[in-house]
């Protein structure tokens, strides 16, 4: 599955001031020359788990076939945690086994699950505070030159996913959270659009609204077609219902964030 020059894609919390981002491309670079490095980013919040998985599983989908995504979210270092390779019809995924690839996993079925463990292909020292640079980083790099991900471990059956329930379909509306909040402040809802939609046809034309934080938010279908300072949803770009402001914060507006709860009903 991996192209002639393949592509490794690094997601982390590392920031971009420190020496770990630079480590990880090192250690790949030592082990295959070739291969060409991109970065989804490293600036997820320290720590968020959730924050990380749902930028991986926002991203991957367009990513080119055959692509080595490498997932750095891992409070857990040291901590004895598995470390996860996933084969998936298009891509490969390497993270802790603390929910980072849940929701990834859940859009792109893993077709083989592998714990990486084989110290044949870490680097010969290995920190317990640096298992990204000397696992995690060789693992993809060894795939990235034709390693198969069953020569790293064994079979694993199942992974750790993240305690997040999808939304609740309901007669009185439609019930979900807030996934995700971006650096403009928008919050992206779990609510599917199309479920949306559908309950608004279900009542016969009915008028969408959105209830959070105390406050009811009408829907429009642009950020542009909103009024000054008006806090309204929307469907983002991801196909899911999202909370924003014109050209301002909506999460700042309603003092909301991740875990929030919204709830869309239709009426007159």
């Amino acid at each position: 599955m991996t192209a002639k020059r393949p592509l490794i894609a690094l997601l982390t919390d590392f920031g971009t001031k420190d020496f770990f981002v630079a480590s990880l491309k090192g250690v790949i670079l030592s082990i295959n020359p070739d291969v060409r490095i991109e970065d989804i980013g490293h600036e997820v919040p320290p720590f968020d788990i959730g924050a990380g998985a749902f930028i991986l599983s926002a991203c991957a989908p367009v990513f080119p076939a055959g692509t080595i995504f490498v997932a750095v979210v891992d409070p857990g270092v040291g901590s004895g945690r598995r470390i996860l390779c996933a084969r998936t019809e298009r891509h490969y995924f390497i993270a802790p086994d603390n929910g980072l690839l849940g929701p990834v996993l859940e859009r792109e079925r893993a077709l083989e699950l592998r714990e990486v463990a084989n110290p044949d292909f870490r680097l010969a020292a290995v920190s317990p505070t640096f298992e990204g640079r000397d696992k995690m980083a060789p693992a993809a790099a060894w795939i990235s030159l034709g390693v198969a991900p069953a020569s790293l471990g064994p079979r694993l059956a199942d992974y750790r996913k993240l305690p997040v329930k999808g939304p609740v379909f309901g007669p009185a509306g439609i019930r979900g959270v807030v996934l995700y909040a971006d650096r403009f402040g928008n919050l992206i809802t779990n609510i599917p659009a199309a479920s949306a939609l559908k309950l608004a046809g279900a009542k016969r034309g009915g008028r969408l609204r959105l209830r959070a934080a105390g406050r009811v938010l009408a829907r429009r279908d642009a950020y542009a077609s909103a009024s000054e300072d008006e806090v309204f949803f929307l469907e983002g770009s991801l196909g899911l219902i999202e909370i924003s402001a014109r050209e301002d914060s909506a999460a700042r507006k309603l003092g909301i964030g991740p875990g929030a709860p919204v709830r869309i009903t239709a009426g007159p």
